[in-house]
């Protein structure tokens, strides 16, 4: 079984940027697309970004696009998200999650495992 922790969310300004991590262990995530996803309070979580398992396909919701990079290293067994020019409507708790099953399935929310979260706060 795969444990997933997220880390480097935070408080930051609107405009200001926030690199997240996600460290797995357990098992390796090289064959498996991965996925981050967001939940604001009082909101349904939301898919955010998809990276395939070679990291060769990206995919994003509309609201990131240009400002949000998924990526990984699969080496380190590590997801990550850079989110830049944030904007105070990217508050929300970010997940990270995997999924044996094809990239493509990611944005419907399929995963096999999920983290806990990490909290990012966008001030205006």
């Amino acid at each position: 079984q795969v444990q997933l922790v997220e880390s480097g969310g935070g408080l930051v300004q609107a405009g200001g940027s926030l690199r997240l991590s996600c460290a797995a262990s357990g098992r390796t995530i090289s064959s498996s697309a991965m996925g981050w996803f967001r939940q604001a309070p009082g909101k349904e979580r939301e898919f955010v970004a998809a990276i395939s398992w070679s990291g060769g396909n990206t995919y994003y919701t509309d609201s990131v696009k240009g400002r949000f990079t998924i990526s990984r290293d699969n080496a380190k067994n590590t997801l990550y998200l850079q989110m830049n020019s944030l904007k105070p409507e990217d508050t929300a708790r970010y997940y990270c999650a995997l999924t044996s099953k094809s990239v493509v399935v990611v944005r419907l929310g399929r995963m096999d495992n999920w983290g806990k979260g990490t909290l990012v706060t966008v001030s205006s």
